[in-house]
């Protein structure tokens, strides 16, 4: 019993040996492969399996979760080109705009045309409005907001009811105006979406609205 108990107080170091000398020397089942169909490994799906089916089955896996990820780049790779492609055919349209109110008709109709969003609009803040200097102060604290908005502040920026909203704040020289864009669908703009498209179109923006 004494024997039995000794050993069991043992295993856990006897596998931590065998596992650090099997990773030591990778070739040890191509010397005894013998070992290979001999040793049975538990399968939450298929019950008892081969240590060759088990590899197997791993590397498949790892296929798999390689090939999902490829086609996740692909997928980053070709939105992201999209977005550069439009961007350089906004900015042409927008750098041969005669005033800002021509600037904002160009802007909402190409992007509510390339991206369906339901509403564009850039948006002066004035001390006197307390609901715009509430959310320039509340929302944009960071210089962007996506996600959701209440029901006040979607009727006092876009004069209706939304689902989400991306909105930037234009560089000082622009003063106190927001970028606005907005959609009827409520998951489109996350808060941990990335920044491309708006940050390329505020670049543009910080550098036409002073001229304008």
């Amino acid at each position: 019993m004494t024997d039995l108990l000794h050993m069991q107080e043992t295993a856990p170091f006897d596998e931590i040996l065998i596992r650090e000398y099997l990773r030591e020397n990778p070739d040890f089942f191509a010397r005894f492969p013998e070992l290979l169909t001999g040793m049975r490994i538990p399968h939450q799906e298929r019950g008892t399996v081969s240590l060759v089916e088990r590899q197997q089955s791993a590397l498949r896996q790892q296929v798999q979760q390689l090939e999902e990820e490829i086609t996740a780049l692909m997928t980053m790779a070709t939105r992201n080109e999209q977005i550069y492609m439009f961007n350089n055919a906004l900015s042409m349209k927008l750098l041969e705009c005669d005033g800002i109110s021509d600037l904002r008709q160009i802007l909402s109709v190409e992007l509510k045309n390339q991206f369906n969003f339901s509403h564009v609009r850039l948006i002066s803040v004035h001390d006197i409005d307390s609901e715009l200097a509430h959310i320039w102060q509340k929302r944009l604290n960071q210089g962007y907001y996506f996600g959701r908005l209440t029901q006040a502040e979607s009727r006092r920026l876009f004069g209706s009811d939304v689902g989400s909203v991306a909105l930037s704040r234009l560089s000082k020289e622009c003063g106190q105006v927001i970028f606005a864009i907005a959609t009827q669908d409520p998951s489109h703009f996350q808060p941990d979406m990335d920044h491309l498209l708006l940050d390329q179109i505020k670049q543009l923006l910080d550098h036409l609205v002073p001229k304008c």
